[in-house]
């Protein structure tokens, strides 16, 4: 069972709350933002933001596995955290003060790299407080607070460069940067079970703990390579709906830039209880109906977008992503942890997952943009609705349910060959 006492627990309950509220933006870095700041205020051409951007796109994808394991062989967890911190935060106050090419570049591309430490460290630390059986809910609740802590700072955001300047934004950025720093300090090191954090059965002290499987167990747990797989075509369909949806309305009027703003802020709300219902019913319902639900919404949303250019229509499509992101948010950290409990190499196989999503996304807005070209918008948004559709029969065919059985006690849970390693997911 996870270590520390109950006050230790509690404590680190609260600190985890305020540090996926901060991290929020943090992770993601600066984002659209950068991009509209240099393009408006450093009187940059698209061609340098786009270079400097996929530089920056890059370093997190090539730092994403290679994170999750340094996450998988620290013990200290919060101060690997907590240096990623800093990074960020030069990034962002330094921007303004040295907005030229190479710097900007060098530092944005440190900036990714530290950033992707996040996910897998946060997961990795919720996992060693709470356990195995407690993890779900507690992922949901990560997310919960992601994504208001997302919806807090876009609006922030919004409203401090409407009356400030764009440049106040990398102010706001490190400001929760350091909120952040502060909150993962705050969380007691003696309520973390580091072998538990790794994705190590739970045990009681008098049994001894399992060694940690070499790396080669990402290659032959078969189920993590099709979940990788499809989690690369939800990021290929995904990433570029939102520039899309931004594009056609600017078309229309360069105004509405805010409705989109609004659509956003939004989405993320409506992805609070989406994580929440997960976290609840996860273990109930089993993780893949629910995956399925948020890749179904995908090529709904692509499908949707081509049937009317009304703004309206477009940002009432767009806040259907709160459900399919939120979903998706909630279960990803969560079916990875079933797959690699008993290996020890739960944050690479995190790290792992996550390169793929970032290849994903990096080629999804190179994909629409090669259709809207050669073949308009309503093509682009039907071709991105195709990859999720291929997700989607990826993922019902190939993928084994991996949640833990409910006992008909209810109040029990029996984990499927609780003793046997991912390696049993070989044969499937």
């Amino acid at each position: 069972m996870p270590k520390g006492s109950a006050n230790e627990s509690k404590q680190a309950g609260r600190a985890l709350d305020a540090a996926n509220f901060f991290l929020a933006d943090v992770r993601d870095g600066l984002g659209p933002y950068l991009a509209i700041y240099l393009l408006t205020e450093q009187r940059w051409d698209e061609a340098r933001i786009g270079v400097v951007m996929s530089i920056a796109t890059a370093a997190g994808i090539a730092a994403q596995t290679p994170a999750g394991a340094l996450v998988d062989a620290t013990r200290a967890k919060r101060l690997v955290m907590a240096a990623a911190a800093i990074p960020v935060t030069i990034a962002s106050l330094s921007l303004p003060l040295a907005p030229g090419f190479l710097p900007v570049a060098i530092l944005q591309g440190i900036a990714h790299a530290a950033g992707v430490i996040f996910p897998p460290a946060i997961a990795a630390v919720s996992l060693g407080i709470v356990g195995h059986r407690a993890f779900t809910r507690r992922i949901g609740r990560n997310e919960t607070f992601n994504h208001g802590g997302n919806a807090v700072a876009a609006g922030l955001a919004g409203l401090a460069a409407w009356r400030f300047g764009p440049a106040v934004v990398f102010y706001l950025l490190a400001f929760m940067a350091v909120a952040s720093l502060i909150s993962i300090l705050a969380i007691p090191e003696r309520a973390i079970d580091h072998d538990l954090a790794r994705g190590l059965h739970d045990a009681d002290a008098t049994e001894p703990r399992d060694r940690p499987s070499g790396l080669g167990v990402l290659l032959t747990c078969r189920p993590l390579l099709v979940f990788a797989i499809c989690a690369l075509l939800f990021h290929l369909s995904n990433a570029a709906m939102l520039p899309l949806v931004g594009q056609k309305l600017a078309l229309q009027d360069k105004n509405l830039g805010t409705s989109l703003m609004s659509a956003c802020i939004a989405a993320q709300i409506v992805m609070m209880p989406m994580a929440l219902m997960v976290g609840a019913r996860a273990d109930a319902w089993g993780r893949k109906p629910l995956f399925l639900g948020a890749l179904l919404i995908l090529p709904v949303r692509g499908a949707l977008y081509t049937l009317s250019d009304n703004a309206y229509w477009l940002v009432g499509v767009q806040l259907l992503d709160g459900i399919g992101a939120g979903i998706y948010g909630a279960i990803f950290p969560v079916v990875v942890a079933d797959l690699m409990r008993g290996t020890g190499r739960y944050s690479s196989a995190l790290g792992a997952v996550n390169t793929a999503q970032g290849i994903g996304a990096a080629l999804s807005t190179t994909l629409a943009g090669i259709v809207v070209v050669h073949a308009g918008y309503s093509a682009a948004f039907l071709t991105l609705a195709a990859v999720a559709a291929a997700g989607l029969l990826l993922f019902f065919f190939a993928m084994p349910e991996t949640a833990p059985t409910i006992q008909s006690s209810g109040d029990r849970i029996a984990d499927r060959d609780e003793d046997a390693p991912a390696s049993r997911w070989a044969a499937e």
